[in-house]
């Protein structure tokens, strides 16, 4: 199986910055793409940004310019940096996978999700 652990969440002035990190373990064959989402009570999971295992990267407008994800394919590791962050970034963050595990004698695809880190910021 695929877990993810997630670290870096907190709170932040209007302005200012954090990096948030994501790292992968298990019976991982491969990883395909990895992304952050977000989520605000009552509101639906929303992509923030995602990667894929050649680096090509997606960001949400409301990010673009502000935000950067990164990733350390030896390390299963994903990042994100937020800079100038704004008060409407205040969300639950939550990692993503898409990746290839091994299953007994088998690979299998599967979809994993972090435990989600709260980024709060004060205006």
């Amino acid at each position: 199986q695929v877990q993810l652990v997630e670290s870096g969440g907190g709170l932040v002035q209007a302005g200012g910055s954090l990096r948030l990190s994501c790292a992968a373990s298990g019976s991982i064959f491969s990883i395909n793409a990895m992304g952050w989402y977000r989520q605000v009570p009552g509101k639906q999971r929303e992509l923030v940004t995602s990667i894929t295992s050649g680096g090509s990267t997606n960001y949400a407008d409301s990010v673009k310019g502000r935000f950067t994800i990164s990733r350390d394919n030896a390390k299963k590791t994903v990042y994100l940096q937020m800079n100038s962050l704004k008060p409407e970034d205040t969300a639950v963050y939550y990692c993503n996978a898409d990746a290839l595990v091994r299953v007994r004698e088998s690979i299998i695809a599967m979809e994993q999700w972090g435990q989600g880190t709260q980024v709060t910021v004060s205006s």
